[in-house]
C-alpha cells in the first residue's frame, strides 16, 4: 500500500484522528475535488487510516493544486 491516501474528510479531523493514534503525518493538503490528501510516514499507518475511514477513502484520480510553481 502507498503512504498517500485521499479521504473525504477535513484536514482538522484527519490530524486529530492521527494524533490520537500516534500516526505521523508527513504531508497534508486539501484537494480541489474535495477531501484531503494525506501522506503518512509508513504504509502500515496508511493501511490503519484507510481501515479507520473505510468508505470515506477516495479511490481513483483526484484534482490537486500544484505545490510548487514551475519556472519556464
Amino acid at each position: 500500500m502507498s503512504r498517500a491516501i485521499n479521504i473525504r474528510e477535513t484536514q482538522e479531523h484527519i490530524v486529530a484522528a492521527c494524533d490520537s493514534r500516534s500516526i505521523r503525518i508527513t504531508s497534508i493538503e486539501t484537494l480541489v475535488s474535495g477531501g484531503t490528501r494525506v501522506v503518512l510516514s509508513n504504509s502500515a499507518d496508511s493501511a490503519r487510516l484507510a481501515t479507520l475511514y473505510g468508505k470515506k477513502v477516495i479511490d481513483g484520480a483526484v484534482r490537486r493544486l500544484p505545490l510548487r510553481l514551475q519556472r519556464g
